[in-house]
């Protein structure tokens, strides 16, 4: 692992390529050599290639395509989709980055959150607190202070506490507006791009999802996870014909159901009867720290009508039955937690949709843009592993917090798993030109490959005993 030790920075800056995939003992670390070559870095090894020789995408291609392919054709198969995707997306589309999560300045309490949150970001991996880390705080902040209220002795500076508790309050609520404004901001620069940069951005996010969504009808369904609050995948799989089945049910506002977890979308052919087949173009969608457009209202998780590249929430929240609901009720992770049924609801039906799907055998995991910062999905991807017949895929531009490459290191199953970061090998524009698995892997495929290997091996038997190709013998 010396080469990795030597290049952490540039690592985490995605400027090194690293590649591990097929019998690779050991992550092999590239750098770009010019427009169209790379070469290795020094002190590392490759099997394939030798340390002075150059090699480009067709050689790279050689040793990815086919066993992603492979991998794609799993029993059970899923997909892991962070901020990476959406950061991808838009910059494709704007040729600039996604407005940012940082912290922001809070009026009341401030150097309780501040140094909370500081905490909470430093046991992640980062040096500073994002809007994530200071909303978890606040939460926890208002909870333990209206604890303390109601058996506080003294009623003077318990009145000048719950004045400063519903200051608070009131802020988080902003908070959230203004975070939930931001993610809608990034929706909109994409949708009021000019329409060629907007259809080359959606093109390659449709184009990513079907490669790994075309699975053989005899294959379990792709199960696509995501920790994103966006509606990207959602919009790219519009696009692109997707049928994606989640937990809510209805049309005009849809509701949250935990009883709706194995339906599946089946068909009968023509002649046949009592075999009904899997529909194509169907997946399971899973948001595990919620959406954007998830609001709790009257005891209930609702998703509501909010148009892909909308300008505000607030419009949307205005309507008859939401009386009193505000951007507090949005159920973006951390959520607005009112009790304690409410604050595990319905995110710990996500995350067990999660474990129950990944930690099975012969299953096999691509994340996608997922820098490793949530310990809890973490946790569930280490247990995966623990099955010998489970395999993870980790693609992602850069390792910024430098959780992959730690995370790598300490599950210690080099076998299981296949490393593909960089600013080459994680660009979404090369990974669906040159190394995704092709948007149709079916019957059609393989017996075109069987024609073409029996064409081939009749051909190389002809030329070697100088036998007419066809016909019988003359």
């Amino acid at each position: 692992m010396e080469p990795i030790e030597d290049n952490l920075e540039k690592i985490k800056a995605g400027k090194v390529n690293i590649l591990k995939c097929r019998d690779d003992h050991e992550p092999i670390l590239f750098r770009k050599k010019d427009e169209s070559e790379f070469e290795l870095i020094p002190k590392s090894s490759c099997s394939w290639i030798s340390n002075d020789e150059s090699f480009g995408t067709k050689q790279l291609r050689k040793q990815i395509e086919p066993w992603l392919t492979a991998l794609a054709q799993s029993e059970h198969f899923s997909l892991l989709i962070g901020s990476g995707l959406s950061e991808a997306v838009h910059r494709i589309s704007t040729d600039s980055g996604m407005p940012g999560m940082q912290g922001t300045n809070w009026e009341n309490f401030t150097t309780q959150i501040e140094n909370a949150g500081k905490t909470s970001a430093k046991s992640a991996g980062r040096d500073n607190p994002n809007i994530e880390d200071q909303i978890r705080v606040v939460n926890e902040l208002l909870k333990g202070l209206q604890h303390y209220c109601v058996d506080s002795e003294n009623p003077k500076k318990d009145d000048e506490l719950k004045v400063k508790i519903t200051e608070l309050s009131r802020e988080r609520i902003n908070v959230l507006k203004n975070f939930s404004d931001e993610i809608l901001k990034a929706e909109k620069n994409i949708a009021a791009t000019e329409d060629k940069k907007r259809e080359d951005a959606f093109g390659y996010l449709m184009n990513f999802l079907l490669s790994f969504a075309s699975r053989s009808g005899t294959r379990d369904r792709l199960q696509i996870f995501t920790t994103n609050y966006d509606r990207l995948i959602e919009a790219g799989a519009e696009i692109a014909g997707l049928h994606l089945i989640d937990r809510f049910v209805g049309n005009l506002f849809p509701i949250f159901r935990s009883s709706r977890l194995n339906i599946d979308i089946h068909y009968n052919p023509p002649g046949i009867r009592g075999e009904p087949r899997y529909l194509e173009g169907v997946a399971h969608f899973v948001k595990l720290h919620g959406s954007l457009d998830w609001i709790y209202s009257g005891n209930e998780i609702r998703r509501m009508g909010l148009p892909f590249g909308a300008s505000s929430i607030a419009p949307y929240l205005d309507v008859i039955g939401l009386n009193g609901i505000d951007a507090g009720s949005l159920m973006i992770y951390p959520n607005e937690a009112k009790d304690r049924e409410t604050s595990e609801y319905p995110y710990v039906e996500l995350f067990r949709d999660f474990a129950s799907a990944v930690c099975r055998p012969n299953h096999t995991l691509v994340t996608y843009g997922y820098g490793f910062g949530d310990d809890h999905i973490n946790r569930m991807i280490e247990d995966m592993l623990t099955i010998p017949s489970t395999h993870l895929v980790v693609i992602s531009y850069s390792d910024p917090l430098g959780r992959i490459m730690k995370t790598y290191e300490k599950v210690c199953r080099p076998a299981q798993t296949t490393l593909m970061l960089g600013n080459h090998l994680g660009d979404l524009k090369t990974l669906v030109d040159y190394y995704l698995p092709k948007p149709a892997i079916d019957r059609t495929t393989f017996k075109m490959a069987e024609l073409l290997k029996a064409r081939l091996g009749t051909e190389h038997t002809d030329k070697d005993d100088g036998s007419i190709p066809t016909g019988g013998e003359k």
